[in-house]
């Protein structure tokens, strides 16, 4: 069974980056050809897709984060990375990974994901 699971710091301090890991086991041929994505959710608020990276490499990236954000991977690792610049408080939220068979962009149901990390929360605070 595929498992995502995030890990990162859990307070990072305003204007500093955030780097966070989604790893991933369980891993079979099918999700060679997944589309792997990061959406955080605020406290008190809904959640927000921030970007996806397919199984090409190609990324897709929330437009009001997309000057900020940056989505890698590693496949020899089964990780794929999450890096957020110039964080404020505003960036504090429950972070996720997910994976989704095809590419919807701006997916925030967990419906339309085939797997969804358990979430790390992140506090940019001083």
């Amino acid at each position: 069974q595929v498992q995502l699971q995030e890990s990162g710091p859990g307070l990072v301090k305003p204007s500093q980056t955030l780097f966070l890991t989604c790893t991933v086991s369980g891993a079979s041929g099918p999700t060679a050809f997944y589309y792997w994505a990061w959406i955080r959710q605020p406290p008190g608020k809904g959640l927000e897709w921030m970007g996806t990276i397919s199984y090409t490499g190609s990324t897709y990236y929330n437009p009001s984060l997309k000057s900020r954000t940056s989505i890698h991977r590693d496949t020899a690792k089964n990780q794929f990375t999450l890096q957020l610049l110039s964080v404020t408080p505003e960036d504090t939220a429950v972070y996720y990974c997910a994976a989704s068979k095809t590419l919807i962009l701006g997916a925030t149901d967990k419906n339309q994901y085939e797997y969804w990390g358990q979430g790390t929360q992140v506090t940019a605070s001083s």
